[in-house]
């Protein structure tokens, strides 16, 4: 059994410092969060941290509650057979009661106030209708591609997107008669071989998505974004970044959606604004022009029931 026990410790110890080789120090800060990519995105990593450092300090006022009790009150240092037994001691019920308030209040105040922060909307710089559907995505570029805001008229909205909500639409640049792009699962991104369709975005400029499905409940989730939303049919949600770094990164489907849930892959692709324009131009002369429909239709009160704060 000892030498079981021995050869199980030596294998773990391998283990741990085989994998541990190829960790970077400089990592450990972000507690197993990937690189942050987005203005928004620290926002969310100092409150991961600051989590982290609260439950660390519950954790070690717990332990050394539990230590010093089983050192100093263990039966062959007090020679005691049975201990006195106490019923009440309201002081100590007291401090389990208040305390943890006390925690999950604090906790509850800082993600409230970044949550509000995260989700406040702005007058964008950019529009992305992102559209989930079983076992892909689809991207809506509200754009004015052509330079024409005669086209489409002014306060006219194509009928693909109709289901968006007006306080939404009333954003769309004058004359987005839009470019998109649908993916299929077995789609790569020609740069890295990654699996899915590839989002363009500008770096330094604010967009908007709007998250519509036409079909069940999906997520769209870019990692390195720290953030994720989920896409609901018959709702709309929306949030809005500020992309900070290029690259490709990845994204994917963080809601259980069926069979093939773990082939909704995509890549998000920040490059310069001049490079996102030309992106726009390229699909518009692939004869990818207007756009996807939006998602299933959602009845008059619900679309328009939130009021858009800007």
């Amino acid at each position: 059994m000892r030498r079981k026990l021995l050869q199980a410790l030596t294998a773990g110890v391998v283990l741990a410092t085989a994998t541990g080789c190829s960790y970077n120090w400089q990592d450990f800060p972000r507690l197993g969060m990937p690189y942050p990519v987005t203005e928004e995105a620290p926002r969310i990593l100092s409150l991961w941290q600051g989590s982290w450092a609260a439950a660390l300090i519950t954790g070690i006022l717990v332990w050394g509650l539990i230590i010093w009790s089983v050192i100093f009150h263990r039966r062959s240092r007090t020679k005691i057979e049975v201990p006195a037994q106490t019923r009440y001691n309201m002081p100590i019920e007291a401090l389990y009661t208040v305390v943890p308030l006390i925690i999950v209040s604090v906790l509850f105040y800082f993600t409230a106030r970044d949550e509000s922060k995260l989700l406040a909307l702005t007058k964008p710089a950019h529009t992305i209708n992102v559209v989930g559907f079983q076992w892909s995505w689809g991207f809506n570029y509200v754009e004015n591609v052509d330079g024409d805001a005669a086209t489409p008229k002014a306060g006219e909205v194509p009928k693909e997107i109709a289901t968006i909500p007006d306080r939404f639409t009333k954003d769309f640049p004058a004359g987005a008669e839009g470019v998109y792009e649908k993916g299929v699962p077995g789609d790569r991104n020609p740069e890295t071989n990654n699996p899915g369709p590839t989002l363009y975005l500008p770096k330094g400029e604010k967009v908007r998505f709007i998250l519509s499905s036409n079909d069940v409940i999906h997520s769209f989730w870019v990692v390195p974004f720290l953030f994720k939303q989920d896409v609901i049919p018959g709702h709309t949600n929306v949030f809005e970044v500020t992309p900070s770094q290029e690259g490709i990164f990845m994204g994917k489907c963080a809601e259980l959606c069926g069979v093939d849930h773990s082939r909704m892959l995509f890549n998000v692709k920040v490059v310069s604004p001049e490079e996102y324009r030309a992106h726009l131009k390229l699909l518009a002369e692939k004869g990818q022009t207007g756009f996807l429909p939006a998602g299933i239709k959602q009845t008059d009160p619900a679309r328009n029931a939130e009021v858009n704060k800007l």
